[in-house]
């Protein structure tokens, strides 16, 4: 499947200062994602293996054990040095505190590219990502539109003081500001985890008697808030982001009004062939930022497709989907 997704896609460069000699094949790449309770990084390992099998490398997969450890992934990166793969595909759990992290990876002189959530240091080959304000911006924009503008709205966020999670919650901010007639009743975090989420809805709906629309900064959070609602048996509108399997099966069954998307399967993608290219001495492009695209019951058929079934974008489409 092609999806048709709109990015900003910074200059060509030549990476020749970062990468090692040609190669035919063959490469291995480690892939760091944050955990394996989000499905969205599923999304991310998903399209890196099937990038990596496209161009005849491999990939090692990276993950915490206990979500987004900091602790377990500087260890980690420890053992990366050690293996010293071809290149290495990385979402830091923190963006800053994994900075030393990833300048012992530049200092092993190993090729590295930035996925998801922007390093606040170190070198990287290019950075693919999303931005994030603009996700949280147009999804709750639509849930704020669905509600005619009006009504008592909380805010589940992710990790406090995570990057995705500051610009998504000022993004959900800045549209409830829109709306004059919405009121946040409250803004707790989640930790983008599903049965953490669920409890704090439980918790709000104790303190607040009428709930219209929930923000929650990510899928599985929105789904635990759902589980809440259904508990209660009370009713509200709730949104999500990251475009996974179980939002699209709750936006048709109607339990989810909608999630914002950023494509974690292209990100996997586009991660994973930047490394492959520069290890064979090909034209990278620096930055790739997707743009949002808010998946509702109206547009949701595109997405609704098994990520076995999804097909990774050609260099060459990566390259027209726009540039700084």
């Amino acid at each position: 499947m092609k999806q048709t997704l709109g990015y900003l896609a910074l200059p060509l460069l030549m990476a020749a200062a970062l990468t090692t000699p040609a190669r035919a094949d063959g490469e291995t790449i480690a892939v760091f994602t944050k955990n394996q309770t989000n499905p969205f990084f599923q999304t991310v390992r998903v399209g890196a293996d099937n990038m990596a099998k496209t161009l005849n490398a491999k990939t090692l997969q990276y993950i915490p054990t206990k979500p987004d450890s900091i602790p377990e992934q500087l260890s980690q990166i420890e053992d990366v040095v050690v293996k010293k793969p071809s290149a290495i595909v990385f979402t830091p759990v923190d963006y800053k505190a994994m900075v030393p992290g990833v300048e012992k990876i530049n200092d092993a002189k190993i090729p590295v590219v930035n996925i998801t959530d922007r390093s606040a240091g170190g070198k990287f080959l290019s950075f693919v990502g999303a931005d994030d304000y603009s996700l949280g911006l147009e999804t709750a924009r639509f849930l704020l539109k669905t509600l005619g503008g009006k009504g008592n709205i909380v805010i589940i966020e992710g990790v406090k003081g995570s990057l995705t999670n500051v610009d998504r919650v000022r993004g959900f901010n800045d549209a409830l500001k829109e709306n004059a007639g919405a009121k946040l009743l409250a803004s707790q975090p989640g930790n983008y985890q599903r049965l953490q989420a669920l409890q704090v809805m439980e918790n709000l709906m104790q303190s607040n008697a009428q709930i219209d629309g929930v923000l929650a900064a990510n899928d599985a959070m929105a789904v635990g808030a759902i589980e809440a609602l259904d508990g209660a048996n009370r009713k509200a509108q709730v949104i999500g982001i990251n475009g996974t399997k179980e939002a699209i099966d709750a936006i048709k069954s109607g339990k989810l009004l909608a999630s914002g998307d950023y494509n974690g399967f292209f990100q996997g993608c586009l991660g994973t062939m930047m490394a492959i290219r520069s290890l064979r001495n090909q034209p990278v492009i620096a930055e790739i930022v997707l743009k949002p695209t808010v998946i509702t019951k109206d547009n949701y058929q595109p997405f609704d497709v098994p990520l076995e079934q999804r097909s990774c974008p050609t260099f060459e489409e990566a390259s027209k989907l726009g540039g700084k």
